[in-house]
């Protein structure tokens, strides 16, 4: 079946990535890089949620853990934890990941609604949704996720 010239199709590709045993996205023109997990400096005086700061190329990225940003408990890093370098307007940040999936292509059209009963942090940062293999994909708000973050520091 062909697409209607009438209807553009408007695909973009998203980084999928987990925390804890969800799964979520960031659309990839928004990652700079993944990174391995290495211990960043520590930030006197900064909230949980910031773990410290790493030097990248030469670059000072804030690192934020995802999983206390979204209300849950920290866990210890592992071989499969990943640090991505996120960036949007004037903003770098290393976001602490459980483990990276995968770069997917995702169809504007296949986007649904959050669901109505999210609650705390998540109901802000996740503003739609993507069946991925008939499991659910959170799709993250860079620009809710990083208002959320000022306001915790």
């Amino acid at each position: 079946m062909q697409s209607s010239p009438t209807q553009p199709v408007s695909t973009t590709e998203y980084l999928m990535f987990r925390v804890a045993t969800e799964r979520y996205a960031l659309a990839s023109a928004l990652v700079r890089e993944i990174m391995r997990w290495r211990a960043p400096t520590p930030v006197p005086g900064a909230p949980p949620l910031l773990l410290g700061v790493i030097n990248q190329r030469g670059q000072i990225l804030a690192v934020i853990d995802l999983r206390l940003l979204l209300g849950l408990a920290a866990a210890a890093p592992d071989r499969a934890t990943r640090l991505i370098w996120v960036h949007h307007d004037a903003i770098d940040a290393a976001l602490l990941v459980d483990a990276v999936d995968d770069l997917i292509p995702i169809d504007a059209a296949q986007l649904e609604p959050p669901p109505a009963n999210l609650a705390g942090p998540a109901q802000r940062v996740i503003h739609a949704l993507y069946r991925h293999h008939d499991q659910p994909v959170a799709m993250l708000d860079p620009v809710a996720l990083f208002a959320l973050v000022q306001e915790a520091t």
